[in-house]
């Protein structure tokens, strides 16, 4: 009769040291990232509150206390209403022309088998290669009173008098789609490539038309995608400073032209703090929504 051959018992005690010695490495990479995350937004985050606490005095004086006289302040002026409402207005509108326009785009990036797909996502999202200044200056250029669009169209008599693009709202809606829809097509076509045409192949084979195809299968699992790049569009304009100080000309007031005008121009600091604050919690309202949202389209 053989005699069994001992084998030695398969413990876990030598795989959990192993376990435990590689933890270490992914917090050390993880280190420089929080490191300039703190340096970068947590502590200047924390320097805003902070300073929404204190009084603004007069000459731009600051008075060193802990209180929410600022916030009331702010909450009860008709124009902080004024340009809250301003600011989700400007938001909303651009995210909703932004999406119109960028879907259809990103859906044909997606779809194209043409060799030159490449190419036509790198054009869509060139603009992103010139700064928002610069943009802005040559919507400036385009939309003025005698800007490239009037002067065409007074030339062929279209118009009698120069058409108000510029210094308004108008404007700056028209110039701060152009400067997102990019970021808009990025995100789109990211997510749109997730979406299996197998299904759509499936609901063809049962007898759906094209139509019926994109409305029942197509778009329902693209909403995902629409929801993320619209709130990253909405964000985006939202705190936009650039374009609305440059192209509005003074005449649209949003969150972040008051908060540069109440720290630059009125030196009142604690109640720029206060508006950097109330801007922040509608960020943080967004996003809460965005993920309780989200979650209902998770397959």
């Amino acid at each position: 009769m053989a005699s069994p051959v001992a084998t030695r018992p398969d413990s876990g005690r030598d795989r959990v040291p192993r376990t435990r010695r590689s933890k270490p490495i992914p917090l050390l990479l993880l280190l420089p990232g929080i490191i300039g995350l703190g340096i970068s937004f947590i502590i200047p985050l924390l320097w805003v509150a902070r300073m929404s606490l204190n009084e603004g005095g007069s000459a731009g004086a600051i008075i060193e206390t802990i209180t929410l006289r600022t916030y009331v302040e702010a909450l009860t002026d008709g124009f902080t209403w004024e340009v809250t409402l301003n600011t989700l207005q400007l938001g909303a509108l651009v995210t909703v022309i932004t999406l119109v326009l960028a879907y259809p785009v990103a859906l044909f990036l997606t779809r194209t088998t043409s060799r030159w797909r490449g190419l036509l996502l790198a054009l869509a999202v060139a603009p992103l290669l010139t700064s928002q200044v610069v943009r802005t200056y040559g919507w400036m250029v385009i939309l003025g009173n005698s800007g490239v669009v009037n002067e065409s169209l007074l030339s062929m008599g279209l118009i009698n008098s120069a058409l108000p693009l510029a210094n308004n709202f108008t404007g700056v809606i028209i110039a701060l789609v152009e400067i997102l829809m990019p970021y808009g097509i990025l995100v789109m076509v990211a997510g749109f490539g997730r979406i299996s045409q197998e299904l759509e192949q499936a609901a063809g084979s049962l007898g759906a038309n094209a139509w019926h195809r994109f409305w029942r299968v197509t778009f329902p699992l693209s909403l995902p995608a629409v929801f993320t790049a619209g709130l990253l569009v909405f964000v985006l304009a939202i705190s936009s400073f650039v374009t609305p100080a440059l192209l509005g000309g003074g005449r649209v007031f949003v969150l972040a032209t008051e908060i540069y005008n109440q720290a630059m121009l009125t030196l009142n600091w604690p109640l720029a703090a206060a508006l950097s604050m109330i801007l922040l919690t509608i960020f943080s309202v967004l996003v809460a929504l965005y993920l309780r949202t989200i979650r209902r389209f998770e397959f």
